[in-house]
């Protein structure tokens, strides 16, 4: 028997210069739930009914960075092409048309 031979192709030369991408992970992780306890907080702040905007808006600003948060880093998305990204982002533009569309509906009825 002969020994494997290191250099060929079918076997990738190991330089030990392996990225390891766990201290990002841990700290997106890390984030989130900071993101999640102040979410979890912003309704008893913000509980006054002259808040309620302010209090939406906080939410959704919230929510908005969480999904980014997920979609750059537990989804890849930071590291592929731009085309795909926007792709992947379209919920996220449907999501803000909604919102905008929700808006528009309360404030329309505020001068009747």
């Amino acid at each position: 028997m002969s020994a494997p031979d290191h250099n060929s192709p079918a076997q990738p030369a190991d330089d030990g210069h392996e990225e390891s991408h766990v201290g990002t992970y841990v700290t997106v992780f890390l984030t989130l739930g900071l993101l999640t306890v102040v979410e979890v907080f912003v309704p008893t702040v913000y509980s006054a009914e002259w808040n309620h905007t302010t209090k939406m808006l906080l939410l959704c600003g919230l929510a908005l960075s969480k999904v980014a948060l997920v979609g750059m880093f537990f989804m890849h998305l930071k590291y592929e092409k731009k085309w795909i990204s926007w792709i992947a982002m379209m919920p996220v533009y449907m999501a803000v048309f909604a919102i905008l569309l929700m808006l528009e509906s309360v404030y329309r009825n505020v001068g009747a």
